[in-house]
């Protein structure tokens, strides 16, 4: 490592795992909320854990930060202070102070709600008291083993002012200034929540399979209560949906939702309460776009479903964090693929796995789904640990099919339901309901790495046979990777179009194998990985002729956005290498699908987007090439402009015949309409310079079309007026505002993107402290592939100014952007340099955090390989 790095800080190895010493009989909390003083009173019951053998009893260690001490208490008993070891990560008090049998422990601590910025633990937004105990945060609250093993049932009392007093599970009494809340069900610390604050609910009410009525409530400040509706039906369609797809029931009588401003994450699954960032749950038609509704519904039923996987059955350690999250991610996705369209929601999740997790794969941050070590475990909620995460479930699923896959989570449930469980115990499960072997798919979770699976082809008098080679690169810290179970979904299309396989499910469990399909008339077509069945990258020569013909006639409907995408994603890298022209195969192939009146919308606007520059770099990289990201940008423009060429005397007859007129509707009907008018006035907008986006911006009744006309005025270099009367008539809306910040250096010109960010920092409206809003700026610039890359290193320079000024206040968002860096050493020497002293910068930081030490360590780290 680098001499000015930051100081080391020691890592937590799962291979240490040790049951905690004393297990939790009751937890009893009192709050008497003030903004700066806030007084936490708790008194737990403890008793020995038989679970830890010959280490039950012991020392009582406790985590705690930032907690003034009032008083310490065993059975009612004072302690002295002096013989209490107090130190910055918490207390220990020795075995010889406490009774064997158990004890009650009763602390009184004082705590800066107002005064907290990083958001974790008790905290204040716009005046609300709430909490974000995932993963490490009630340790900020009280003194506590803050870890997801230890389970107890909470009782809270509140105590303030505020008109509006929530915690978990169900409410048992109140009066004025305060209230309380019982949870029965056993949790850990990080799933405990509390919101104080001057709320207005908007209700809903939901009766169970078993007949239970269950009170829904959307709590929201008053000015946003005409935006709740559809968050609230999302939570219906929830709940029916769990219990008829996986036979889950809520079990409290209330459900509670409350969206505040401030929130690092989108939101948290914390029992009977969660808690949302309100851009995730406040629509309507003119502030939120089609995307969001979407997104809406499916963080909605995410923290939903978390019910079930993840509190009822929550992780044993932090190590396991994939247990709950990849799951719930899958569920969540089914869910959305059911309400909406199943391969436009297949072809997104993959758009995504590919963009996020993929590139985390390929660098310096590449981890097991289930890592075996970590410095801060807030630098583990990654693409890998949801995305997929959620992609192993997919393979589980498709291995040992419906049937299976509904024994084994039926046995999940009933055989861990209460415990804090492992990835061993969830493939154990599959063991025992189906009889099949998992030790070897069980790599899926160990081993880092995308697989690249190349593929060989022979056909002889009739026999077609597919031998298939898989390999992983090393990653870090692992550079062996022995072969993992890939299930490979393929059917084979004979030469005029026709299926003559349909969808067979490969399983492939070596090295190199081989297989045969028998009694063929001709050569056929292969249609591989259908579905996406597996996340490895397919290597395998295949003509543009057939690349064509596929997205033409393929059965399959990822295989046939696959088709066409991996044609573009050809082409494009010959434009850049080479200075190729513009495919004409490829040209005809998407104006035959953007034409077809018969494919859904949705799917056709899928189809028209051309692969990013992040993605062009990253396929550049693979084939040994240096990105330049201005060339890259150049050819992907050129390819939009003659694709818009191509359909330009049908696309002023697209564009209006799919306006949608009457009511609004959230659905993937009116939605995908509108994705597809978008794609195309963005193809129109590079002919007409923005004249009939600028149009339809100015009639636009939904925000999906205002902030899609105004992104392509934008783009046409055209906008300044548009721009403020859109700031006008939304300032004071918290969203929205967003959006503008985020659309501005996304879609400026590459030479003036860092200029446009720049100006954006100084603008009134720019809450640098606010997570949404700082996301929105910087996540805009980075999003803008050659503006953030520009050879001058102005946009490394930029956020790294921003990530050393925002640690100091909030270390997990500025760990979480310093990923932009991700990917810096595969650009050329001069853009190398820039970003290398960019991150040496941020390295030396005075007071660095540990959790942007840990993540710009491991960037810089790419550079000494």
């Amino acid at each position: 490592m680098p001499a000015d790095s930051a100081p080391a800080h020691a890592a937590t190895r799962l291979a240490d795992y040790r049951p905690y010493p004393w297990r939790i009989a009751q937890v009893e909390l009192t709050f008497r909320l003030a903004p700066k003083t806030t007084r936490v009173l708790s008194r737990i019951r403890f008793e020995p854990n038989p679970a830890a053998g010959a280490q039950a009893g012991g020392d009582l260690v406790l985590d705690g930060e930032r907690l003034a001490i009032r008083s310490l208490a065993i059975d009612g008993v004072g302690l002295d202070p002096a013989r209490v070891p107090v130190t910055p990560a918490g207390l220990t008090v020795p075995q010889a102070l406490l009774p064997a049998a158990g004890f009650l422990w009763e602390a009184e601590v004082e705590i800066d709600p107002e005064g907290n910025t990083a958001l974790e633990g008790l905290y204040m937004s716009g005046g609300i008291y709430c909490t974000q105990c995932e993963a490490e945060g009630f340790r900020k609250i009280t003194y506590y083993p803050d870890r997801p093993d230890v389970m107890a049932p909470f009782k809270v009392r509140i105590e303030s002012d505020k008109p509006v007093l929530l915690s978990n599970g169900n409410p048992v009494a109140s009066g004025p200034g305060w209230a309380e809340w019982v949870d029965p069900w056993p949790k850990p610390a990080y799933l405990f929540a509390l919101v104080a604050g001057d709320l207005k609910a908007h209700p809903g009410a939901f009766t169970t399979a078993s007949g239970r009525a269950v009170a829904l409530n959307i709590w929201v400040r008053p000015a946003d209560i005409d935006r709740c509706a559809y968050a609230m039906e999302a939570l219906i369609r929830s709940m029916d949906w769990d219990e008829r797809v996986y036979g889950r029931e809520y079990d409290l009588d209330v459900f509670n939702i409350v969206a505040v401003d401030d929130f690092n994450m989108g939101a948290m699954e914390n029992k009977g309460l969660n808690i949302f960032n309100s851009k995730w749950v406040l629509a309507s038609p003119e502030t939120a776009t089609d995307m969001d509704f979407e997104r809406i519904e499916g963080i909605i039923a995410h923290e939903y479903f978390h019910n079930w996987t993840g509190n009822r059955i929550t992780c044993r350690d932090w190590f396991q964090l994939c247990l709950k999250e990849g799951l719930t991610v899958f569920r969540d996705q089914q869910f959305t693929a059911d309400m909406r369209s199943a391969p436009v929601k297949r072809i997104d999740d993959v758009l995504t796995l590919r963009a996020r997790q993929f590139r985390e794969d390929m660098g310096p941050l590449a981890h097991p789904v289930r890592p075996d070590s970590y410095i801060e475990i807030n630098n583990f909620y990654t693409a890998t640990v949801y995305e997929k995460g959620a992609e192993v479930i997919g393979m589980l699923k498709r291995l040992v099919g419906d049937d299976g896959y509904r024994r084994a989570l039926d046995l999940y449930f009933e055989r861990h339901d209460g415990d804090a469980a492992t990835i061993e115990d969830w493939l154990q499960v599959f063991e025992d309901a189906t009889g099949r072997d998992m030790s070897q798919f069980k790599r899926w979770y160990t081993d880092a790495g995308t697989p690249r699976l190349s593929v060989e082809e022979v056909y002889d008098a009739g026999t077609y046979t597919l031998t298939f080679t898989q390999n992983t690169k090393p990653t870090p810290g692992q550079d062996r990777k022995p072969p993992r179970v890939i299930p490979i979904a393929v059917g084979l299309l004979n030469p005029n179009g026709d299926e003559v396989l349909p969808t067979r499910v490969l399983e492939m469990t070596e090295t190199t194998q081989s297989f045969r399909f028998d009694g063929l008339s001709a050569r056929p077509v292969p249609s591989i990985l259908r579905g996406f069945s597996a996340p490895v990258v397919l290597d395998r020569q295949v003509s543009e002729g057939e690349r064509a013909f596929l997205l033409a006639h393929d059965t399959d409907p990822f295989n046939r956005w696959e088709a066409g995408r991996a044609l573009a994603r050809e082409v494009l890298v010959r434009m850049v290498a080479d200075g190729a022209a513009p495919s004409a195969g490829l040209l005809a192939g998407l104006e035959a699908v953007a034409t077809d009146a018969t494919l859904d919308p949705q799917f056709r606007a899928l189809c028209l987007r051309l692969p990013g520059e992040e993605d062009l770099a990253q396929a550049l990289h693979d084939a040994g090439r240096t990105p330049d990201p201005d060339a890259i940008r150049a050819a992907r423009e050129a390819l939009a402009v003659a694709l818009a060429e191509r359909l330009s005397p049908r696309l002023g007859t697209m564009i209006a015949d799919l306006a949608v007129t009457g009511d609004f509707r959230p659905d993937a009907e009116q939605g995908g309409k509108r994705a597809l008018r978008m794609g195309l006035l963005a193809l129109l907008s590079r002919l007409d310079h923005g004249a009939e986006a600028a149009r339809i911006h100015a009639a636009a009744r939904t925000m999906t079309e205002s902030l899609g006309s105004l992104s392509c005025l934008l783009e046409a270099g055209r906008g300044a007026v548009e721009l403020q009367h859109f700031h006008d008539r939304w300032a004071g809306n918290r969203q929205v505002i967003d959006k503008w910040f985020l659309i501005q250096p996304m879609h400026a010109a590459p030479g003036a993107a860092v200029a446009v960010a720049e100006r954006l920092a100084k603008h009134a409206d720019f809450d640098w402290k606010n997570p949404n809003r700082f996301r929105s700026l910087i996540g805009g610039l980075t999003a803008n592939h050659a503006g953030f890359h520009a050879a001058n290193g102005a946009g490394y320079r930029f956020l790294a100014d921003w990530l050393i000024r925002l640690d100091a206040l909030n270390p997990q968002t500025a760990a979480r952007m310093s990923t932009a860096f991700e990917t810096w050493t595969r650009y050329d020497a001069d853009r190398r340099g820039q970003a290398s002293e960019a991150l040496a910068r941020i390295a030396a930081a005075p007071g660095l955090s540990r959790d942007t030490a840990e993540m710009v360590g491991r960037i810089r780290a790419a550079g000494s390989d």
